[in-house]
């Protein structure tokens, strides 16, 4: 039976793997054994027998029976149950990953290797239970399509599966929430819980907890604004973990009430811009890339001063005045439309800087949203008065149980370990990887790179090479599409405002020739299979035209070629005018820049880890920043709780 272990099979893991994984791989892999001895007695039940055994477990796990002893039989039925419904089978090393994860632990897997049915294994084992298991993901199109897909698996064997969307309503969120696994986005569970938190207050504090449980139920005289929508956190599985725990963690969530500024208020932030369009770089201020502020000098305080008098600023002290245009220069320097955020309909909509999606509900915090709202000349609205705000690391240590899957975390297991006391367990590929990386290639300018990087495609495209051209924003993709448009290159521009359009277009990555130009999120979640002939040509080809914060997006991006054993071609084309290097600090960057200014491809491998090192400074910056914003959250909450107040809300 194809997949099943053997002696190769497990000498080849425990390579791959490294000798601190040799324990577990040998517990899991005797794991995956037993369950292949149940296949063909499974194969030969009918649909009723499947459920009555999974109805059996489900007695079991409710009498207190340990789920470790019902994993073998468990993860026997789901794979049976996903070749009758969905017709996929789990390979042995997804029957590993699924253990691993049910053991708390992160599942690192290669992209494509079929994450989303493996959190199939772990999820219907601790749904047995009764107590509701969460599925995360990134975004509501990839919740909605892993629920749809993956519900005739559960469905067989008699488990209801929710789905949380931005906007439905308290009645379906509650009715998700009750089904036995809820798939939905990290943003809807944490702001959910900090809603029901509110709710509780409303109710009576803390001390109410059984009339707010009674709420629940639909018990008591509770209307239905009242009535909390999640029941207890018992399990999450997070797909894209390290994406959520540790990118998304540098954001708190937080639910705000809005108040529609003063006249005063909001001319103040409209003047404020304009004034600091005035200014100029190092002769009026000066500007911190590392932190992405701007701090105003004796010449530019000197020049705000003399317009403080001002109709617009006749609110503001002389440094309030200065804090209103140290605000709007960062804006303007710092925060790039089309980069950093959108505007959509009348909004400014924020987006991640790792992912590349949209994270509409979200503000920027201490006036900067409003800052960028002047900027753009929309309508500006004051700054929210926090209700309730939990950080990510916080909201998800309120799991019992917590455990994931994604391609790249293993550079981050130590945080892992530290914040959310989880391992990360490497799962081997179910065929021997093709991938082959070749060097960065480094350039002394932006347009030199660029310029590189479309001659490459113009070249593999008359051998009909698929490429998929990885950037940082959609201003950098407009640039590259006119050198292809120049060069006679058909190609496309995927933006990806809509996910479902997304993954349509992505997925048609590895057809003969074709050229795609895309956001660093483009193709998260979509399976890229190669069209006729393709293998011939080496696979699919992907070029990144800049190195990224955070080494594992680069590995997500490269990750999109060479899936399930099939060739591909990764490659990253850099320069020194790219943001990664302003790492260094700004003159620094700048003398560099300078000395090496129109000397075309810097082959010297220094130049190589010159920027490699960068990167790692950015991480080493990220980590530090995570580590600030959980340190202070923490002393707020015991602050808040030495007042007698609940430390989640106010």
């Amino acid at each position: 039976m194809a997949g099943q272990l053997g002696p190769k099979w497990l000498n080849r893991v425990k390579q791959i793997a490294g000798p601190s994984h040799t324990g577990r791989l040998s517990h899991y892999s005797l794991l995956a054994a037993e369950i292949n001895l149940l296949e063909p007695g499974l194969e030969a039940e009918t649909d009723a027998q499947l459920v009555a055994r999974s109805q059996a477990l489900r007695l079991r796990a409710r009498q207190g029976d340990s789920l470790n002893t019902l994993l073998v039989e468990s993860f026997a039925l789901v794979r049976e149950s996903a070749k009758r419904t969905i017709k996929q089978r789990h390979f042995d090393v997804q029957l590993i990953g699924g253990a691993a994860i049910h053991n708390k632990c992160i599942a690192e897997m290669e992209t494509g290797e079929g994450k989303t049915l493996v959190a199939t294994l772990p999820a219907f084992l601790n749904a047995l239970q009764g107590k509701g298991v969460h599925i995360v993901t990134v975004n509501d199109y990839l919740a909605q399509r892993d629920a749809d897909f993956m519900k005739p698996v559960y469905s067989l064997l008699g488990l209801t599966v929710g789905c949380i969307q931005t906007g439905i309503s308290d009645g379906d969120r509650r009715a998700a929430y009750a089904s036995d696994i809820t798939y939905g986005t990290s943003k809807e569970f944490g702001f959910d819980y900090l809603r029901d938190e509110l709710k509780r207050l409303q109710l009576g504090g803390d001390t109410q907890r059984k009339t707010f449980e009674q709420a629940f139920l639909g018990q008591g005289t509770h209307n239905e604004n009242q009535m909390p929508v999640q029941r207890t956190h018992h399990y999450a599985i997070v797909d894209e973990a390290d994406s959520i725990l540790i990118d998304e963690a540098r954001t708190p969530l937080i639910i705000g009430a809005n108040n529609q500024p003063t006249q005063e208020e909001a001319a103040a932030y409209y003047g404020a811009d304009q004034l600091a369009a005035t200014l100029i770089r190092t002769k009026d201020f000066k500007y911190d890339p590392a932190e992405r502020k701007a701090e105003l000098n004796a010449a530019g305080r000197r020049k705000v001063q003399a317009v403080g008098g001002h109709s617009s600023f006749v609110m503001l002290t002389v440094d309030g005045l200065y804090e209103y245009v140290e605000r709007a220069l960062r804006a303007q320097i710092a925060y790039l439309k089309d980069r950093d955020y959108v505007v959509l309909n009348g909004e400014i909509v924020i987006v991640d800087e790792f992912t590349g999606r949209m994270m509409p509900g979200r503000q920027w915090q201490e006036g900067l949203h409003q800052a960028i709202q002047a900027k753009e000349r929309i309508e500006v609205t004051l700054e929210t008065i926090t209700a309730a705000r939990v950080t990510v690391q916080d909201f998800f240590k309120k799991y019992k149980k917590l455990g994931g899957m994604t391609g790249t975390v293993s550079t981050d297991a130590a945080e892992m370990r530290r914040i959310y006391k989880v391992g990360v367990f490497k799962v081997p590929t179910n065929r021997p990887g093709k991938r082959l990386w070749l060097p960065d290639r480094v350039y002394s300018t932006e347009n030199e790179k660029f310029q590189a990087v479309a001659d490459q495609i113009v070249e593999w495209h008359k051998k009909q090479v698929p490429v998929l051209i990885g950037t940082r924003s959609i201003e950098k993709s407009e640039k590259l599409s006119a050198l292809l448009t120049k060069a006679g290159i058909e190609h496309q521009i995927l933006n990806a405002k809509n996910h479902e359009i997304e993954a349509q277009i992505v997925s048609l990555a590895g057809q003969a020739g074709k050229v795609m130009v895309a956001t660093n999120m483009a193709g998260r979640g979509t399976d890229i299979k190669l069209g006729p002939g393709v293998t011939d040509v080496g696979g699919l080809h992907v070029i990144g035209t800049e190195r990224h914060e955070s080494r594992r997006i680069d590995r997500q991006l490269a990750g999109r070629c060479a899936r399930q054993g099939d060739p591909g071609h990764s490659q990253f084309f850099v320069s020194l005018e790219d943001e990664i290097i302003e790492a260094y600090g700004e003159k620094p960057a700048n003398r560099l820049r300078k000395k090496y200014r129109d000397r075309g491809e810097l082959t010297s491998p220094g130049m190589r880890r010159l920027v490699l090192a960068a990167q790692a400074k950015k991480e080493r910056q990220h980590f530090r920043d995570r580590k600030l914003l959980m340190n202070y959250e923490k002393q707020r909450a015991e602050m808040r709780k030495n007042m007698g107040l609940n430390p989640v809300l106010g």
